[in-house]
């Protein structure tokens, strides 16, 4: 747990902030090596989702249209069934107002018949499109797959190569963030959302910002290196440490101290 706020020389909080940085920029450096992969997985994720949705959907649909089509078959069986009864109570008929009816019957009968032959002709062309819509997402799906694989394998190479020191450093950044007090923090990550190279603190390189490279006036350099307060570039808003911030709190060398 993070000491008191009012307990903390500012030169350490420097420091720690400093420290956090260096361990979340290695852990950048781990998520460019990634790249978009994981992204690129995500999407083709969820891509394969969709068209095997679709796929599932075309055909359910194909059987439905199928079993349209059979029951227009049934019903063209029928209807002929009725005509060759029809035709055979003809012969038996004892007036014309039975044979007339009769006709009629057969007539109506081979209307359906027509009816029928013509939704099952919409039905077969409605197959046709729908198969082919079917071959195309199938055809597809098949390529998604085979390039979400290639592209799992290529992350999970990274990630056996970078698990080990991902941890290490995700644990670094945990002690890191432990001793830093909230409100810091919470600007450090603020400004780290800012930016896609996520510096939120940085040194000052030739009398500039190592972040957003504007000219640092020598008395604010003064300043940073006295380490008294805690100091933020004026145009990106990162906080300014010295070279020697590292320094802090390491004891001096012998040699250093004889002299």
């Amino acid at each position: 747990m993070a000491k008191k706020n009012e307990t903390i020389p500012i030169e350490e909080k420097l420091k720690n902030l400093f420290v956090l940085q260096r361990v979340d920029t290695d852990l950048d450096q781990i998520e460019i090596l990634k790249g978009e992969l994981p992204m690129e997985v995500r999407d083709l994720e969820d891509e394969l989702t969709g068209l095997q949705t679709r796929i599932n959907k075309l055909n359910q649909s194909v059987e439905e249209v199928e079993k349209e089509i059979s029951g227009h078959e049934g019903a063209i069986a029928e209807a002929n069934s009725s005509i060759e009864r029809y035709k055979t109570q003809l012969n038996d008929v004892r007036n014309d107002r039975e044979f007339q009816a009769l006709n009629k019957e057969i007539e109506l009968q081979s209307l359906d018949i027509q009816l029928a032959e013509k939704r099952i002709r919409e039905a077969r062309r409605n197959i046709e499109i729908k198969k082919e819509s079917l071959e195309n997402a199938n055809e597809r799906h098949v390529a998604k797959a085979s390039a979400l694989e290639a592209k799992k394998v290529e992350l999970e190479t990274i990630i056996a190569k970078t698990e080990k020191d991902e941890e290490k450093l995700i644990k670094k950044s945990e002690r890191a963030r432990k001793k830093i007090e909230t409100r810091l923090l919470d600007a450090y990550d603020r400004i780290r959302k800012n930016y896609r190279n996520g510096l939120a603190v940085v040194t000052v390189e030739r009398d500039a910002c190592g972040g957003c490279f504007n000219k640092i006036p020598p008395q604010v350099q003064l300043e940073i290196g006295q380490r008294k307060k805690i100091i933020a570039c004026e145009h990106c808003s990162r906080v300014l440490v010295d070279d020697h911030i590292m320094d802090v709190g390491k004891k001096p060398k012998v040699e250093e101290v004889a002299e």
